[in-house]
């Protein structure tokens, strides 16, 4: 496969030629990372709280030779162009309707997800809107069963409970470059082999004037997805899509037990354990990007062709 940090494909000794674009969905200027050769298959890959595209650097690395992906950033998150905070509605719901204008507006007819964190409720939401577009899953750590919820989100749900101004307040350090920084370290058994980039790039970008207040909006709803999960376990049960959970055991998040569950839903789903924390393609970028590409060449790439 590739070095985790050399952005050079072993398979074939050239780099991964990747391109940083834009796209207009609804009000959203969407920036995206795109690489691989575009008649291959498509692999859309959608990050989580506190990420970006970035966050999927290595895997792209690691995948362009044989798939065409397109890593969006989430609409408050990274370098995309979003309304401000009153003029959007700052919605999962919202999201997932932004990122299907994204894909229509690509011409995406078919893809496999990759989701993380946030961007499993937008990709599930993706899913039952278009069931027939998802050709198998990657889950890093993003949910679709409550006992996949850590202790973590006790806070959390009492701010769910009763939103009142209080309970709010009492989350005002979770959008924080502390904050931040602690969810990329917490779990990791070597904090050494975590690039200070992505959590400095995120802590930056959080201090954006009104984005505090939008991911406050967005823990909000987070709701939402906890209610759907119903809905999404039906998706999996009827369809049946080839998935493989890919998680780092020490999230403080999403329990193991989350990524356990789906075997009650999608018997032959494959679910692989790494010794780190929420962002675990920090860590474990190799041994992650080897078995989502045994993965998909499996089920979408050549080998499954044949």
């Amino acid at each position: 496969m590739t070095s985790p940090h050399s952005g050079v494909s072993t398979v074939n000794n050239t780099p991964a030629q990747v391109h940083y674009r834009y796209k207009q969905a609804g009000d959203v200027n969407v920036f995206y990372r795109e690489a691989g050769d575009p008649a291959s298959p498509v692999l859309l890959m959608l990050h989580g709280f506190a990420g970006s595209s970035f966050m999927f650097r290595d895997l792209i690395a690691q995948l362009a030779d044989r798939y065409h992906l397109i890593a969006p950033d989430l609409p408050a998150f990274g370098f995309t162009e979003s309304p401000a905070r009153g003029d959007y509605a700052y919605t999962f719901d919202q999201l997932a309707e932004t990122i299907d204008q994204f894909t229509e507006a690509l011409g995406l007819d078919a893809y496999a997800l990759i989701v993380h964190d946030y961007g499993a409720p937008v990709g599930w939401r993706l899913a039952l809107a278009h069931p027939q577009r998802v050709t198998a899953i990657i889950s890093q750590n993003g949910n679709a069963y409550e006992e996949g919820l850590g202790e973590a989100w006790a806070p959390i749900q009492k701010y769910w409970a009763d939103p009142a101004p209080e309970n709010r307040s009492a989350l005002r350090d979770f959008p924080t470059p502390a904050s931040i920084k602690w969810q990329y370290l917490e779990g990791v058994t070597d904090p050494d082999l975590v690039s200070p980039d992505g959590y400095s790039l995120e802590g930056m970008q959080v201090l954006r004037p009104g984005n505090a207040e939008i991911q406050l909006d967005l823990l909000l709803d987070y709701a939402s997805n906890v209610r759907m999960y119903p809905q999404f376990q039906q998706y999996f049960r009827e369809y049946q899509p080839p998935l493989l959970a890919v998680w780092g055991k020490h999230d403080p998040f999403f329990m193991p037990a989350g990524a356990e569950a789906w075997k009650r839903d999608i018997p032959n789903a494959r679910i692989n354990f790494y010794e780190t924390g929420h962002f675990a393609l920090e860590t474990h970028a190799k041994e992650i990007g080897d078995d989502i590409r045994k993965f998909l060449d499996h089920h979408i790439g050549q080998a499954g062709k044949q």
